[in-house]
């Protein structure tokens, strides 16, 4: 029988989850500008926790506040929020995709370009950042971090168009990848959106203020409007003046990322008019019509795989438990020095709930397989707090290509799904029975009869292998190449 090794179990509850993306938020003309910039980044901590960071424009100067951590953390002090004045900021939550977990790679980034500041917050990934940034650094070029974000402000820093607007357009014509990006110079906040919408960005509005910002969730925590979704491509300016819409891209099809739909996004949200949870829920509702399972109980792991299980449940007619509860209060844990401790790691970010599981033949639902290691442990807690069967369901399909646009996923060879048969995964896991929902399954679950192969309507290569755009740095060796030489002490 196949299982992990005494390696792979090594305790660390974040390691085999996908990792969250980033999350962007900026607010013109308030006179709270960096406080609801605060709350918006709390509603979008779930893209981020690594570090968050906010800069204001005050009329005159530029304030920054940048930390690693938690939000909450961060920005909860008045003093804090006091320091950043002015009536425009803009925020960023940070998983670090790309570029160190160190203060310098924190963004917003700055600088002090031709015509005044220029303040940056990026979510996503450039796939040709590695090699813009050789051949600005041999054009002479100064980096401050090793972030693929401060590529684009040494394209906008060299462009020789007069109007900033223009020399913007011609940094983003240069990149390539998936990125949503909110700018903020002296005049103006700035909002962009990769030419597929593979990241999303969405306008709102408070008390006649434009908002910007990665989901709708970060408009509901501070009581704004919904305006519309930035498109596809499109650049949005917005000023004294108003809102200007450019199109700097030629029109094609959108293709959003839909691991949005799976994991990413919060569940209240709302994207492209779909409720992020009544699509998890649809799921989980296919998943039990291809993959059915005799069972007591329907049990999700918390939270992702919540809404997925109660479709399952309510698809299958099989009685929804919470069988696991989850300890929100555990933040990132050190790696104890014996195995048997880290074994015993799990539990504190999952608990069995015994009196659900006992005795009974479960399904277990998930959003996802990324190692495999974790599913290992919490199917192995089942059967330890007495589960008699354990039917594993995952509501997407196997995970067999990384991912290079903004999702932290391992390499090839470390996914599961791309070196295990279907088989092989069901014994490495320890469930007695193991499915996942099918491609077409997911697209049906997203209101689509099928995928079409011709012109497919997500960004969905982690399970295709089909990727969208061209992967510049992933050619050759550029990808492993040494960005940086300073290593900052922790």
């Amino acid at each position: 029988m196949i299982s992990p090794t005494e390696t792979e179990t090594a305790f660390d509850p974040n390691a085999d989850r996908l990792r969250e993306e980033c999350g962007v938020f900026g607010i013109y003309g308030h006179a709270d500008a960096a406080a609801l910039t605060a709350l918006g980044l709390h509603a979008l901590q779930h893209r981020g926790q690594e570090a968050a960071g906010i800069v204001s424009f005050d009329g005159t100067r530029f304030h920054s506040e940048r930390r690693l951590g938690l939000v909450g953390d961060a920005f909860s002090e008045a003093s804090v929020i006091d320091k950043l004045k002015g009536k425009q900021a803009i925020g960023h939550v940070r998983y670090s995709t790309t570029g160190e977990t160190i203060l310098r790679n924190v963004q917003p980034l700055f600088a002090e370009l031709h015509g005044g500041g220029f303040a940056l917050a990026h979510n996503g990934n450039l796939t040709n950042g590695l090699t813009l940034r050789r051949n600005l650094v041999r054009d002479g070029a100064i980096y401050q971090s090793t972030s693929d974000t401060e590529v684009l402000l040494h394209l906008v820093a060299r462009s020789r168009k007069q109007n900033f607007v223009d020399r913007f357009v011609e940094g983003i014509r240069q990149i390539e990848g998936a990125y949503a990006f909110v700018g903020m110079t002296n005049k103006k906040l700035i909002g962009a959106r990769d030419p597929l919408g593979i990241r999303p960005l969405v306008l709102g509005e408070l008390d006649g203020c434009p908002i910007l910002t990665s989901e709708t969730c970060a408009l509901d925590i501070i009581g704004a409007k919904f305006i519309r979704e930035v498109e596809n491509g499109e650049v949005l300016i917005v000023s004294e003046s108003g809102i200007e819409s450019h199109k700097p891209f030629p029109p094609i099809a959108e293709r959003p990322c839909i691991f949005e739909y799976i994991y990413f996004a919060r569940p209240d949200s709302i994207v492209k008019g779909r409720s992020i949870y009544e699509r998890r829920k649809a799921m989980g509702a296919v998943l039990a019509q291809e993959s059915p399972a005799n069972a007591d109980v329907v049990v999700p792991v918390p939270d992702s795989g919540v809404p997925a299980a109660l479709g399952y449940a309510q698809a299958s007619g099989i009685p929804f438990e919470l069988g696991i509860i989850r300890n929100h209060y555990v933040g990132r844990t050190f790696i104890e020095p014996t195995q048997k401790v880290r074994e015993l790691g799990v539990k504190l970010k999952h608990s069995a709930n015994r009196s659900v599981v006992e005795g009974k033949s479960i399904v277990l639902v998930d959003d996802s397989i990324v190692r495999g290691t974790t599913s290992f442990k919490i199917v192995k807690m089942m059967r330890e707090a007495g589960a008699r069967e354990v039917h594993f369901r995952i509501s997407s399909p196997p995970i067999t290509h990384p991912d290079y646009y903004g999702i932290d996923t391992p390499d090839r060879e470390k996914l599961l799904a791309a070196t295990h048969s279907l088989e092989e995964m069901r014994q490495f896991v320890g469930a007695d029975s193991l499915a996942f929902i099918s491609v077409d399954g997911l697209y049906r679950a997203m209101g689509h009869e099928r995928r079409d192969p011709l012109r497919p309507q997500f960004t969905d290569h982690c399970f295709t292998g089909d990727y969208p755009t061209s992967l510049t740095d992933v050619i050759g060796e550029s990808a492993k190449q040494q960005i940086s030489l300073l290593a900052e002490a922790g």
